[in-house]
């Protein structure tokens, strides 16, 4: 994520390269991703979200199905203080709230290089200089992600080598040293859990330099390492002043990358986002998405990425309002209020499809009921004449009513259309 926002949040960490390794046997690869995922039942992992102090105990009021740890006090600067030396203490913490309140599907971030642990300094890195540094001896690396999947096998199920390797922020080195990194984390997650899930290093994808730079060499030596990764990820914030339309196309751009690679078709995650950031550049300030619009675009945010074959998201973050993101997720949040509402409307039903036109995006999912359509437009409020099968409207405030006599309804955010 850009700058400004990265001042509240944790490092991460870097790789070498070394002599190449097995890697373990993987599932059959096709060479596209999938651009939609229609005919799949909709899961409530595909709501992602980061909790501040969840590992002290805090835990949304709202439903979601999948849960980052990033900015946890979980990195491993913060665990392994001195080389061999671990405090597992706010890890063994934040697994247990998890698990205390049911969540069963854990997203961990193995990052943040000790200073013990690297030679390399830059000023820019957060949240200390050397947390972007290439670790001294990869056997240290090693020695972590062993420890991290040995003590928690059967309780993190997926792990994430890198958070935006392409920023200097967070990453100094090659796309090759990235690359032997991802391969070294999958071999040695594997050996240890054959369950456990690892998720490609995000790539951020707002500040189109580093991600053109960094992202397509990046996967051509994931490639000539045979893909040692289960899914592909990406941060798709759009800049401060962007909408969810500048953020599908940041989507589609990363798409776009992995088509061109012959990358394989592995799940698509959007492991961070949110909008209103600051920058890039002075000319986009941070930005306040409130009310109605921040309960809009956090449902079409979730649609496209169905439509894109995006199956999962994690919104950041759940916790006090903080002006460096501009929709805020804490109790009663209009954006919360919206992600809980869209769980109801289709977790457990089958994706059947969308249509998009000139003037509105219809989506049909079908459940035990039937099949229920939702509307939304991309282009702003816009009048709809509704199926006259649809019998029922119901909005992101979770208040139902009534489709009117005319059969038309006006809207820019997603309606429920019931029989």
């Amino acid at each position: 994520m850009h700058k400004s926002l990265a001042t509240t949040l944790t490092a991460v960490l870097a790789a070498a390269l070394i002599i190449p390794m097995a890697i373990p046997a993987q599932a059959a690869k096709l060479t596209k991703p999938t651009q939609n995922l229609q005919g799949s039942v909709i899961k409530d992992d595909l709501f992602g979200l980061h909790v501040k102090d969840e590992q002290n105990g805090v835990w949304p009021t709202i439903k979601f199905g999948s849960l980052r740890l990033w900015d946890n006090d979980t990195a491993w600067a913060n665990i392994e203080t001195s080389k061999g030396v671990f405090n597992w203490t706010t890890l063994d913490n934040a697994v247990a709230n998890a698990e205390k309140n049911g969540m069963d599907d854990i997203l961990m971030v193995l990052s943040g290089t000790p200073a013990w642990a690297t030679d390399q300094r830059n000023p820019g890195a957060l949240p200390r200089p050397d947390a972007s540094g290439m670790p001294r001896n990869l056997s240290d690396w090693d020695d972590w992600v062993r420890a991290v999947a040995t003590r928690y096998k059967g309780r993190i199920n997926n792990y994430q080598p890198w958070n935006e390797a392409n920023l200097t922020t967070f990453f100094t080195g090659t796309p090759a040293q990235m690359a032997e990194l991802t391969e070294r984390t999958y071999r040695i997650v594997k050996s240890i859990d054959q369950s456990a899930t690892v998720v490609a290093p995000s790539t951020g994808t707002r500040l189109g330099g580093p991600f053109k730079k960094f992202y397509p060499a990046f996967l051509q030596e994931l490639k000539q390492r045979n893909w040692p990764v289960d899914v592909w990820a990406a941060h798709t914030y759009p800049a401060s002043l962007g909408d969810t339309n500048d953020r599908a196309d940041l989507a589609n751009a990363w798409i776009g990358f992995l088509k061109a690679a012959g990358a394989p078709d592995y799940p698509l995650w959007d492991t961070e986002n949110n909008y209103g950031l600051g920058g890039p550049g002075p000319s986009n300030p941070e930005q306040d998405i409130e009310g109605t619009q921040a309960a809009d675009w956090t449902a079409i945010t979730y649609l496209d990425a169905i439509r894109l074959g995006v199956s999962r998201v994690y919104m950041y973050q759940w916790g006090p309002n903080n002006d460096l993101w501009g929709i805020q997720y804490n109790d009663k949040a209009p954006g919360a209020v919206a992600m809980n509402t869209l769980q109801s409307w289709i977790v457990g039903s089958t994706y059947v499809g969308c249509k998009e036109t000139a003037r509105k995006v219809t989506c049909t999912f079908a459940g035990k009921n039937g099949r229920d359509q939702i509307v939304y437009s991309e282009q702003g409020r816009k009048l709809f004449k509704v199926k006259k099968v649809y019998k029922q409207m119901c909005t992101l405030d979770g208040v139902c009513k009534a489709v009117p006599g005319n059969k038309q309804i006006r809207t820019f955010g997603p309606v429920l259309l019931t029989r």
